[in-house]
This record gives structure tokens, C-alpha cells and sequence, in this order.
């Protein structure tokens, strides 16, 4: 039998597109055939046709038949390949027959993915089985240069020591691991600090795992180089160095500010060819490096001469090392600090780099297309970029239209330098239709907004009931029209007030009738869809969550309503209607780990060897989420989300306390102490962060059960 088995059989398709589809639906995968076709011209392509009993996929490139296959999933089998590993793909029982031959090519060249922050809000504590799949949905979605800037701490390390710094000077300069990404970004060092010897080895053979398997899709990651950004311990061993302190940022402390080198010093270039030396033994190269010298932060000198000599010297010592480098630039800073990058500045430091050695990315187009005000970037490629979401801040916000509309009018007047499309996200736990409707915007084969919203709820269950559909009509025309911007969260998130929100972190107002929302959240509910489909579990967690955040805001106006009439018996059913909202919306975000705060703080301690690790890693993924940094920075708050947990344990405690603050003034018939509530409330956030050993109290019916930490993480916990 084995004889005859392995005569007469096919041969095993191992290509990376054939593999990808026996981890995500192993039952059909054998129904499938990738075919690789050679191509005269650049153009990423694919065809499909059903050929005998086979969906027959051909492409010039893993990247490109990739593409094909999610376009069949999506638009024939109504399935949906998310970014979660925990997903499953939910397959119909027979693969459909294509009446005709499909085909369909890449508008753009490049499509990028990912942004610094999210390596910070979403994927800190991620292990190899998240990135697998999150490899598999950028294949799928034709991400070609995905940001890949994990593992550079061990190269740095070995760069640093060879430097003269001591390894407890080396790891107290890096951050903890969810502060990484601004560390990267010479925003702050030192913050909780010193960093594992453990972490750099685990994140190095992570690192080595992603890019080969992003390599095996046909993409090109694209890797650091050195910016500039140096410890300042640095100028003790060479005092001659022009290292300076950059400006402060986040409210940090200025122990905590970070150094720059001045590119013309002969130190620079020593540091950069050492560093791109070893991190090329390391990761190998795809000459293409990321470098954003003054991301949020204020260069040394705003002379254009001296911007000119700084992007002149940053390309040129990367050129030393790898003569086909390209440099990669978000652009972030020049919408950031746009008082300050003036357009003759812009230009200055643009135009330094030999031609078609910078590629942009113009990373807010969804708010401004920065190529509009600057020539096109001065005949530079760039790519366009949507952001559509800040700090993971769980709001339904972004808007389909708006969006395809400005991708066309950039494809006709961006200029034959619009190198590509992107996607920039900061968090990627909401809205994930707008990234790949985004993605899918850079192939011919992309449908109206209409249509391909439709399709898009075939997949999260309108295939079997056409309330699903309908629903997502009414959130596309009704709720999904206007952008996502900084700070967006619904009010229960908010440090409590009686009016208003004292942060830009906490913004809540919505540009719908929440009346609206509920009605899409009863026809969700109403849908009868296949319980194991994840996409829809998720929409009906997610429209819920929204609802009950809105209305939390009308509560809270009934509150402050009754406390300016001096009506306690009011103040004290509104009080109670406000914290029993709190509990039913962590009980409902309990129903998906997606909307999980064990989830994040599990993750986290599985990093740790020993029980003080463990500890270290929970405090910093506790840190990030909710006061970002040092006690009463201005970033409180910016990470905030609708999670369980989160909500009942630190944002339905805050709202307790001030409602029970306010009543008791009422009682006493003294004005409430806005201030002395201020200060305890920050103090009860600083200590919310190191509860690192508590137990928790799960709920489930009408029985409390008090279990260890370990367990209760595991849960999908609702706990408080």
C-alpha cells in the first residue's frame, strides 16, 4: 500500500501559500494548486480558476497567490482569515465551482504594514504562534514590507558592549518590553528598567522566525538602522562626542530623556557599521532600514543646513555598509511638530538623500496627506498610509468612503512617485475591516465600498442570515463615516468628571444617534449565525460594548444633573445605575478573550522564569494600558480599551470612588474637593499598576469563586 501510495500519488505541495493552507483549513487544503508563473513585467498578479476538482491559483510570487487565495475565501466561500491565532476559519462544506477565469493585479508595488507603537499596544508579549498567524493575514492581505524591528535589543547589546558599556549599564538603558517601541524611537529610556537577560534571547529567535517566514511570502522586511539615539552613559567614554539630550517627552522626567549623536561626528558612522554589521550576521538584510532620528522629539539645531547635513550623513552611513540600502521614513514627525518642520525645513532634510534612496511614509493620510503639501514629497517615493487608530483605543470609528475616495484621488494625482499603500495602526484590536479594506484598495480587483462591505458580512455571518447584513449597511452608512482620531474612548474609560474629560487621552464624543447603534446591536443579536463563527462573537462584543459606552455618557449627565439640584436620593440611583452599567459591560466583554485583560497580563507573565519576572512583566503590561508612564504624565490614559477586567477593576473603581466622593460632599452640603479627589485617584492608579499578586474572584451564576492568579488568567477571566 505505501508502495502504490507513493507511486501513484501527487507529490506534496510544501510552498509557503500550500502550507498556509493546511494551518488555516486543513480540511480543503488538498483542494487547492499554487502555481508560480513567470512574468515579464514588475506587476504582482494572480489568477483563479476551478480546473477539474481543483481551485487552481497561479501568481509570479508566494506574495501574489496569497492575494488569490483570500480573494477566493472572501468573495466565494464568505470566509474571513483573521489576525488572532485563537480564530478559527470557518470553511463551507463544498468548495465553490468558478464559473469563469478571475484575475487581478497590484495597483502599487508596496504595501507596508505596521507601525512602532503597535509593537507596543498590540504585540509585546506575542509568541511564535501569534506571528504565525498574523504572517498568514499579511500574506493573505499582500502586505510586501512589514516593519519588523523585534530582536533588535540583542544586537544592540552586543553593539553597546563593544562600545565599553557594562551589561547592567546596557540594560538599565533599554525599557521594559511594551515601552520598547518608543525607546526605538528615542522617546524615553530607563523606564523600568533593566531589561531581562531572557527577553533578548527569546526576542532574537522570535525575530529569526518572523523573517523567515516573512521572506518565504515574497516581503521584504524592513529592518533598523542606527538613528542617532545613543545611551547617554556613551559621552563618559568619549567626552569629545557631540551626544545631545533631546527634548523631553510624555512628561517623563529628565533622567529618563534620551541622547542623540550628531550624524556629522565620526563616532556616528563607527556605531552605525558595527551595527548593521552584526545585525545583518544576525537577520540578514533585504536593504531597506527604517531610521527616524526625531520622531517627537526636537532636533539639536533647526537650521536647515544643519537638516540637510543630518539626512545627507544618515543615508550616506548606511551606504558605506550596504551600497543598495534604502532608507525608510514615517512622516509622522512632520504632522506631529508641523510648527516646527516648516515646508523649507521639510525640503531641506527630503532632498539631502540621493534620489530614490528615501521612501517616505505619509502615515495620518486619513487625517492629512502630507504629499499634497510638499510637491509629491519633492519627486520622492512615498507610500500612502492609513493610521485609523490610537493607543488600541477600543472605538468603532473610521470612515469606508472617505477613505476609498482619497486612495483614487491619490492613484490620479499622487504623482508616478506613490510608491504603494499602508497600513500604520498603533493598536490592532478594532476596526480591523478598515486595514484590509485598505489593503485590498492596492488590486484591481477591489469592489465599491457597498459591495465590499457586503461582502465582508457574508463572512462574519450574513451568509446565513441576512440581519448580519443589514446590520453592517447600517454601521457603514450610519456609524463608519467619520475618521478615527487621538483619544477617541467612551466616557467610562475616562478619569471620572462631572463635566467633560480632563485629558486629550479620553475623548468620547460620537457623530451617530446612539439609538442607531442599539438598533444594529439588537439585529446582531437577533442573527442566528453559527456560534463557532469568531467574527461574529466579536461584532456582537464589540457594537455592545460601544452601545453601553455611550450611554454611559447620558448617565453621567443625569449624575452631575442631580448633584447641581442637590437631589442625593437622584445622585445615589444614578451612582448605582452608572456602576451597574460598568459590571454588565465587563460581563459582556468577558464572553470574547479577544476584549481580555488576562489575556494581555497571561501573555506577559509566560515570559517570566521565576516569580519576580513574572511579576516585572505583569507591572509593565499593567503600566502601558493605563498610566503609561510615570505617575501623572500626559500620556494617563492614551493606551485605554474596553477590556474585562480593565473595566471592572481599575475604570468601574475609579467611577465608585468619585460617585461615592460627590455624594458624600452633597450629604455634608460642602462643594466636592475636585483637587483632593485628583490626587487620590492618581494614587490609586500608580498602586492599581504593582497589584501583582492578588487573588481575583471569578463569577459565574450566582457562586463567587476565589482562585490564585495563575488560574484566574487562564479563564478568560471576569474578575475584579
Amino acid at each position: 500500500m505505501l508502495i502504490f501510495s507513493s507511486c501513484s500519488g501527487e507529490k506534496p505541495d510544501n510552498s509557503p501559500v500550500a502550507q498556509m493552507a493546511r494551518r488555516l483549513f486543513p480540511e480543503h487544503a488538498q483542494s487547492f494548486k499554487f502555481v508560480i508563473v513567470n512574468d515579464s513585467t514588475d506587476t504582482d498578479k494572480f489568477a483563479i480558476e476551478s480546473v477539474d476538482d481543483k481551485i487552481v491559483i497561479s501568481g509570479n510570487n508566494n506574495n501574489s497567490l496569497a492575494v488569490g487565495l483570500n480573494h477566493y475565501l472572501r468573495n466565494y466561500c464568505n470566509a474571513h482569515v483573521s489576525w488572532y491565532a485563537s480564530d478559527s476559519v470557518i470553511m463551507p462544506e463544498t468548495l465553490p465551482v468558478l464559473p469563469s477565469k478571475i484575475e487581478g493585479s497590484a495597483k502599487v508595488d508596496n504595501r507596508f504594514f505596521l507601525n512602532y507603537c503597535t509593537f507596543g499596544y498590540t504585540m509585546p508579549y506575542w509568541k511564535w504562534a501569534d506571528w504565525e498567524r498574523l504572517i498568514d493575514w499579511m500574506a493573505l492581505n499582500g502586505v510586501t514590507m512589514p516593519l519588523a524591528i523585534t530582536g533588535q535589543e540583542s544586537v544592540w547589546y552586543e553593539v553597546w558592549s563593544e562600545m565599553g558599556l557594562t551589561d547592567e549599564q546596557i540594560r538599565n538603558y533599554f525599557t521594559g518590553p511594551a515601552h520598547l517601541p518608543w525607546h526605538r524611537m528615542s522617546n524615553v529610556d530607563y523606564w523600568q528598567s533593566p531589561l531581562p537577560v531572557s527577553w533578548l534571547e527569546d526576542q532574537a529567535e522570535l525575530q529569526k522566525k518572523i523573517l523567515a517566514r516573512e521572506r518565504e511570502f515574497d516581503m521584504t522586511p524592513v529592518l533598523p538602522a542606527f538613528s542617532g539615539h545613543v545611551p547617554g552613559e556613551l559621552k563618559d567614554l568619549y567626552p569629545e562626542a557631540r551626544i545631545h539630550q533631546m527634548s523631553q517627552w510624555g512628561g517623563y522626567d529628565d533622567r529618563y530623556r534620551s541622547h542623540f549623536i550628531e550624524p556629522m561626528d565620526s563616532l556616528y558612522g563607527v556605531i552605525q557599521k558595527k551595527f548593521l554589521q552584526k545585525q545583518t550576521e544576525m537577520y540578514g538584510t533585504d536593504h531597506i532600514y527604517g531610521i527616524d532620528p526625531f520622531n517627537e522629539v526636537d532636533s539639536p539645531d533647526w537650521n536647515e543646513e544643519f537638516l540637510t547635513n543630518v539626512a545627507r550623513r544618515i543615508y550616506g552611513s548606511i551606504a558605506e555598509v550596504d551600497p543598495e540600502a534604502t532608507w525608510l521614513q514615517m512622516t509622522w514627525m512632520f504632522y506631529h511638530s508641523k510648527e516646527k518642520w516648516t515646508e523649507p525645513r521639510i525640503r531641506a532634510f527630503i532632498t539631502a538623500v540621493p534620489d530614490g534612496k528615501l521612501m517616505l511614509l505619509d502615515y495620518y493620510c486619513d487625517m492629512t496627506e502630507i504629499w499634497r503639501a510638499t510637491d509629491s514629497y519633492y519627486g520622492n517615493p512615498y507610500i500612502w498610509c492609513y493610521l485609523g487608530n490610537f493607543g488600541g483605543n477600543t472605538m468603532l470609528a473610521g470612515d469606508i468612503d472617505k477613505t476609498d475616495r482619497s486612495i483614487d484621488s491619490t492613484y490620479v494625482d499622487g504623482g508616478d512617485n506613490l510608491a504603494g499603500l499602508g497600513v500604520t495602526l498603533e493598536g490592532m484590536d478594532v476596526n480591523p475591516h478598515m486595514y484590509e479594506f485598505v489593503f485590498d484598495k492596492a488590486w484591481t480587483t477591489c469592489a465599491e465600498p457597498d459591495v465590499w462591505v457586503e461582502t465582508w458580512a457574508k463572512s462574519r455571518g450574513g451568509d446565513s442570515d441576512s440581519l448580519v447584513i443589514e446590520a453592517w449597511k447600517v454601521l457603514h452608512d450610519s456609524v463608519y463615516n467619520h475618521l478615527a482620531t487621538c483619544g477617541q474612548a467612551v466616557l467610562m474609560n475616562a478619569r471620572p468628571m462631572l463635566v467633560g474629560t480632563d485629558s486629550w487621552n479620553t475623548y468620547p464624543d460620537i457623530f451617530y444617534d446612539n439609538a442607531t447603534l442599539w438598533h444594529i446591536w439588537q439585529m446582531l443579536l437577533a442573527a442566528e449565525v453559527d456560534p463557532a463563527n469568531p467574527g461574529h462573537n466579536y461584532d456582537v462584543v464589540n457594537v455592545g460594548r460601544q452601545a453601553l459606552g455611550n450611554l454611559f455618557s447620558d448617565f453621567r449627565a443625569s449624575f452631575t444633573d442631580s448633584y447641581n439640584k442637590k437631589d442625593i436620593p437622584a445622585m445615589k440611583m444614578w451612582a448605582a445605575r452608572m456602576d451597574s452599567l460598568l459590571l454588565d459591560t465587563d460581563r459582556l466583554l468577558a464572553t470574547d478573550p479577544t476584549f481580555s485583560l488576562g489575556k494581555w497580563i497571561a501573555d506577559a507573565r509566560d515570559f517570566g522564569a521565576t516569580p519576580q519576572e513574572k511579576d516585572y512583566y505583569e507591572e509593565n503590561a499593567r503600566c502601558l494600558l493605563t498610566v503609561w508612564g510615570q505617575k501623572a504624565t500626559q500620556l494617563n490614559d492614551y493606551a485605554n480599551r474596553g477590556w474585562s477586567g480593565l473595566t471592572s477593576s481599575f475604570y468601574r473603581e475609579r467611577w465608585h470612588r468619585f460617585t461615592d466622593a460627590v455624594i458624600e460632599a452633597a450629604e455634608q452640603g460642602k462643594p466636592y474637593d475636585a483637587k483632593a479627589f485628583y490626587d487620590s485617584i492618581t494614587q490609586f492608579e500608580e498602586d492599581w499598576t504593582h497589584r501583582t499578586g492578588d487573588d481575583f474572584v471569578i463569577v459565574s451564576g450566582e457562586n463567587p469563586v476565589t482562585v490564585g492568579r495563575e488560574l484566574a488568567l487562564r479563564y478568560n477571566p471576569y474578575f475584579y
